[in-house]
């Protein structure tokens, strides 16, 4: 019997020595740290050989640089990700940069940089090119940002930094190594020896988050590190200072539209109907052609009369008047930018000009840095000729945003903000050219992004006259009416309006036997009427309505007022707006 029990029991010790071997083989197993490397290839995501990883504050992000002749660049995006400021034409491959004194321009391929006229030599290609983008070199870029960056190799990586400001550090107490994740089976990214200090960026208890000096994030046990302390880190940046030239007295301005070279000679009674102006805006200039030539219909005497009456002029330039001119084709060309800009310096000299006033309207969203680039370069020639560069625009909304109004702030000397055509001709319902709200909301928004002493308030002498004509009682229309109920969008009515002065506007409310009413909401007055079976209606802009304007400018200390347009006015406005600008 034990001879038969004999063999039982040594399969029954080998079985439990098996599964004693097992049991202690997953132990450790499970305990010990795994020796397997992650490929930092892999691990910052490079393709190519010129790939360039970006390490951005401590975080690896998507976009990856190129290494060109062991010099590192950034793609365009990502240069305007640290400096916006940088401009690239991709139609004539020029590089520019705007300081608050100086063009900087960069060709293609080239070592050298032009700043105004003086050449300098960076001793390696600034800016290389493709189709779909440049390439910018990163010491280039450097000289005009704000950042730091160190660069490493094995694999190509670049470490940039834009945050300062204090941070935690902590040294290694012993050797280890930094793993992917949390846990001792996490591949290993790198080595770190004894008393190597790395930043802390998410303590824990078990494993921390951090990142050395070569651009390696990572964790480490939390044990391993010692006392955190702060360092802070500086930058070398020094800030640019931009001065303006702006006036001692508050802006009293009014435009005057000069269509010929006849009307130059009526200034005489158009400034004997006002009082307090200061500043007198012909609307002189505009876009003649796609190469930044101008016509003109300026008027030294014009010019002469205003000044002996101490009058400022600021001519101003359009785009609206010249059909076939693309603003489009004209500011995205440097040279034709170039163009335009000594033209209008030019015409300034010539007439001896107080200012130049820019007034490009319904310009594209997809040339906004092409724009903002025009202002900037008209900046620095009106700056060296002692010329006030004054730039209209609407009021803030999402699709304007990119008129970048604070850009604009930094380079020329006032923003005008014209706070009317809330409104308009192609408005799908009738309402005020320019109501209170409208207004408020108008000079609330810029101030967000311009300083009061450098805004002002532009305000309408105009107002629009809307008619609701019934649409005709057909059988068709009828049907559509039976169903109108149900339909907000479906109008009962065709609409049309027409823009009149404030004689004209008062006139009609008189003729056909109206009294005006008071809306708080519009600040102004209301009338509405039946002729002939269509009702009008009428807000009115007079001395009232412009008194409530006039107190958002004083509210908000803005450095004066402007208005649209001068002859549209009736006399009684002036002995109010010099209550509030004089």
């Amino acid at each position: 019997m034990k001879k038969k029990l004999i063999p039982f029991i040594a399969v029954a010790v080998l079985i439990i020595i098996i599964v004693l071997c097992i049991v202690v083989g997953n132990l450790i197993e499970k305990y010990t740290p795994t020796k397997e490397r992650q490929d930092l290839t892999e691990y910052y995501a490079i393709s190519s050989a010129q790939d360039t990883a970006i390490v951005l504050n401590n975080e690896v992000i998507d976009k990856k640089a190129r290494m060109i002749d062991g010099v590192v660049y950034f793609d365009f995006e990502t240069v305007s990700m640290f400096n916006p400021r940088f401009y690239w034409d991709a139609r004539e491959n020029k590089l520019l940069y705007t300081t608050s004194t100086d063009l900087v321009t960069v060709d293609v391929e080239s070592s050298e940089y032009r700043i105004t006229k003086d050449t300098k030599n960076l001793g390696h290609t600034i800016v290389k090119a493709d189709a779909q983008t440049a390439y910018v070199a990163v010491d280039f870029v450097k000289l005009y940002s704000d950042f730091a960056y160190e660069i490493y190799s094995e694999p190509n990586r670049i470490l940039v930094t834009t945050a300062w400001g204090s941070y935690d550090t902590a040294p290694v107490k012993k050797d280890t190594a930094v793993r992917v994740k949390g846990g001792i089976k996490s591949p290993i990214l790198a080595d770190i020896a004894k008393d190597t200090r790395v930043t802390v960026l998410k303590p824990d208890e078990t494993w921390t988050k951090i990142a050395t000096e070569e651009g390696i994030i990572g964790y480490v046990k939390s044990k391993l590190l010692g006392e955190i302390t702060q360092e802070t880190a500086t930058s070398d940046y020094v800030e640019e200072t931009f001065t303006h030239i702006t006036k001692d007295f508050k802006i009293n301005m009014g435009w005057h539209q000069v269509t010929t070279m006849a009307a130059n000679q009526n200034i005489g009674s158009v400034l004997m109907n006002t009082k307090g102006i200061n500043v007198i805006s012909p609307t002189w200039f505009y876009l003649n052609d796609n190469n930044g030539n101008i016509a003109s219909l300026a008027s030294k005497e014009y010019v002469d009369y205003c000044h002996q009456n101490n009058i400022e002029v600021w001519a101003l330039v359009s785009n609206l008047e010249n059909k076939e001119v693309s603003t489009n084709e004209v500011l995205t060309y440097t040279s034709r930018r170039e163009t335009l800009v000594n033209n209008l310096i030019s015409a300034a000299i010539q007439y001896n000009l107080d200012g130049i006033n820019v007034d490009l309207e319904s310009i594209d969203a997809e040339i906004g840095d092409s724009y903002i680039q025009f202002i900037r370069e008209l900046s620095l020639k009106c700056a060296n000729n002692g010329i006030v560069l004054s730039v209209d625009n609407y009021v803030p909304t999402d699709y304007t945003a990119f008129y970048n109004r604070a850009e604009q702030a930094l380079f020329a000397d006032y923003v005008i903000i014209m706070a009317y055509d809330e409104h308009w001709s192609g408005s799908e319902e009738a309402g005020s050219v320019a109501s209170i709200g409208f207004v408020r909301d108008g000079v609330t928004n810029t101030l967000k992004e311009v300083p009061a002493a450098q805004t002002i308030l532009a305000m309408p002498f105009y107002t629009r006259v809307w008619s609701e004509t019934p649409l005709a009682d057909t059988d068709e229309n009828q049907t559509a009416n039976d169903g109108a109920e149900s339909s907000d969008s479906y109008q009962l009515f065709t609409l049309d309006s027409y823009a009149t002065n404030m004689t004209e506007a008062k006139k009609l409310v008189d003729t056909n036997g109206v009294v005006p009413a008071w809306s708080d909401p519009e600040g102004q007055y209301y009338a509405q009427y039946e002729n002939n079976g269509v009702t009008y209606k009428i807000w009115l802009e007079d001395a009232t309505s412009l008194e409530h304007k006039l107190n958002v400018m004083k509210d908000h200390d803005l450095a004066g007022g402007a208005f649209w347009k001068l002859g549209l006015e009736t006399p009684d406005v002036w002995d109010t707006i010099i209550k509030y600008i004089n």
